[in-house]
């Protein structure tokens, strides 16, 4: 009995073991679902319609703008209650502008495929230098550390912002399925929010991980006589963080909205 004990005991240990690796791996593969998000509209706001709205950001009572295409790509200084421009810095002919972010007394702009990026004085929009990059620019944030690209593929980059080398990168993954289309990025309470081009949904990202936490679906926001010819894509995130406000937009929309997000039931 004793012997058979020996022999029962280590062989039922190995066989719990295995059972906890294969759960283990099961889970790994199938990894939580992300919660769904609908919204409520708090207030909206005039926009430029011949905005092709690239970048937002928030900071101190106005909105920061980029907007993208060769020969209309600027950064702009926005009131919020009009939508009138307060500052602008036109880009040259060539280039088809795409995120900003704002790092201290910065800006800083990417361009789509010109492998090329800008810094700006804050105040004065005076450009202080240019930065290379080997990928496409789409969206941009940071996390008070690190810049945090887009390119519109899985991969999101994070640079040093002051030499602008890449530090490190993560893998976007809805469940088990890798998520394209990543465009404008902002960075809210530890996440990072990214408009999914070319659809009407915002990613909610864990950094760390990569893992979508979070879908928002903001379909029928624009509508009726405010859509035209013209009108494209849900693009632009900004947060107010003092007071706890999301603003979002999109590219030649006439108007821009705050929201707040509400977990489907």
């Amino acid at each position: 009995m004793n012997r058979l004990l020996k022999i029962f005991i280590p062989l039922l240990v190995v066989i719990v073991l295995a059972i906890i690796l294969i759960l283990s791996c099961r889970n790994s593969n199938n990894p939580t679902a992300p919660t769904f998000y609908s919204y409520e509209v708090i207030n909206t706001f005039e926009h430029d319609p011949n905005a092709f709205t690239q970048g937002l950001v928030w900071e101190n009572g106005v909105l920061y703008e980029g907007t993208g295409l060769p020969g209309h790509s600027t950064l702009r200084k926005v009131e919020l209650g009009t939508g009138k421009v307060l500052q602008k810095y036109e880009l040259p002919d060539e280039f088809f502008a795409e995120g900003i972010t704002i790092f201290e007394d910065k800006i800083i702009q990417l361009t789509y495929r010109s492998k090329v990026g800008f810094v700006y004085d804050k105040k004065t929009f005076k450009l202080l230098r240019e930065f290379n990059y080997p990928h496409e620019g789409w969206g941009l944030t940071h996390d008070g550390k690190n810049l945090i690209v887009s390119d519109g593929t899985p991969t999101l980059y994070f640079l040093d912002p002051e030499t602008f080398k890449q530090i490190s990168t993560i893998s976007v993954y809805n469940k088990n399925n890798r998520l394209w289309g990543i465009n404008e990025l902002e960075y809210i309470d530890g996440r990072i929010y990214g408009n999914i081009w070319p659809t009407n949904r915002i990613a909610i990202i864990e950094p760390q991980t990569g893992r979508v936490t979070g879908l928002v679906d903001m379909t029928g926001l624009l509508k009726g006589q405010k859509i035209t010819r013209q009108t494209d894509v849900l693009n632009g995130i900004a947060y107010d963080p003092a007071n706890r406000r999301l603003f979002v937009t999109g590219k030649f929309w006439p108007k821009l909205y705050q929201i707040k997000l509400i977990p489907a039931k």
